[in-house]
């Protein structure tokens, strides 16, 4: 299969499963294998974090209007109270946490029976928490404070354990500090933004030596494919999660974890996972 058509189709889940609360890593374990890529050997090691740039860009198309009103105008309560302040306050954590030990989670964290298992435990806490903790309304956007800023980004960090599913984490982080789920998603995905173009832009950073001009074209595409699927799934989700439950991602998680286990079982997945 050549490098194009591969990159076409991760492009298509990343776009798929970055915004919803599934684990790209998941699927891209399952996905890699299938596809005959050896995810260590360039140029995949840049073009599974780049990708995830073209689905951020979706975030930022999608929430446009918000973000332009919000981001250049000066609310009620100065900067404490200003979108951009919330953003970096969330993402602190995640920095804190992420850069310094990005590397020894990599080498000890990211392998197939891992991310099984936190797929299957991630499927139980959502259930408890979409159960204990759902609420249809609540506060906007605009009236997050930066303790409820604060601590989303602290649940954030758990989506350095491979399988987690970051915007699992932070949607249901937001359940928790009292945020009706449509405000959590929303919150959520902002906060995506910079937590996954600094991951990415880190990455590619890391791996520059290898780029080419063919691998360029490859992660050029892939970035494209990302992001035309993924706007289309931040808008569907948007309107799925104002009126439903989290408990049918929970499921898939399960069945997913238990795929991954059998495929590990059979031989299938012996090297590490290197998708975000």
């Amino acid at each position: 299969m050549s490098d194009a058509l591969c990159a076409a189709i991760l492009g298509v889940i990343e776009g798929l499963t970055e915004f919803l609360p599934v684990s790209s890593t998941g699927h891209m374990l399952l996905a890699m294998p299938a596809l005959g890529i050896q995810p260590e050997i360039p140029p995949w090691p840049a073009f599974l974090f780049f990708i995830q740039i073209g689905a951020i860009l979706s975030v930022v198309i999608y929430f446009w209007r918000d973000l332009w009103r919000q981001i250049f105008t000066m609310p009620f309560g100065g900067w404490s109270n200003h979108l951009l302040t919330k953003l970096v306050v969330a993402t602190i954590p995640a920095a804190a946490i992420g850069i310094p030990f990005d590397d020894l989670v990599e080498e000890f964290l990211h392998g197939p029976v891992t991310v099984a298992i936190t797929l299957i435990v991630g499927a139980v806490v959502m259930v408890l928490i979409e159960l204990r903790y759902r609420r249809m309304e609540g506060p906007a956007l605009k009236d997050i404070t930066l303790k409820q800023a604060f601590l989303i980004g602290v649940a954030q960090c758990f989506a350095i354990i491979p399988g987690t599913s970051r915007s699992m984490a932070t949607i249901l982080g937001g359940l928790m500090v009292g945020l009706p789920a449509a405000t959590a998603a929303e919150f959520s995905f902002l906060i995506a933004i910079p937590t996954i173009c600094g991951a990415g832009i880190l990455k590619l950073y890391k791996n520059w030596d290898q780029l080419n001009d063919g691998s360029v074209a490859v992660l050029g595409l892939g970035f494209s494919v990302s992001f035309v699927v993924a706007l289309l799934v931040v808008a569907a989700f948007m309107s799925y999660i104002r009126k439903r439950s989290l408990i049918p991602f929970a499921i898939y998680r399960v069945i997913l974890g238990i795929a991954v286990l059998a495929v590990v079982a059979f031989g299938g997945l012996a090297g590490p996972a290197t998708a975000p």
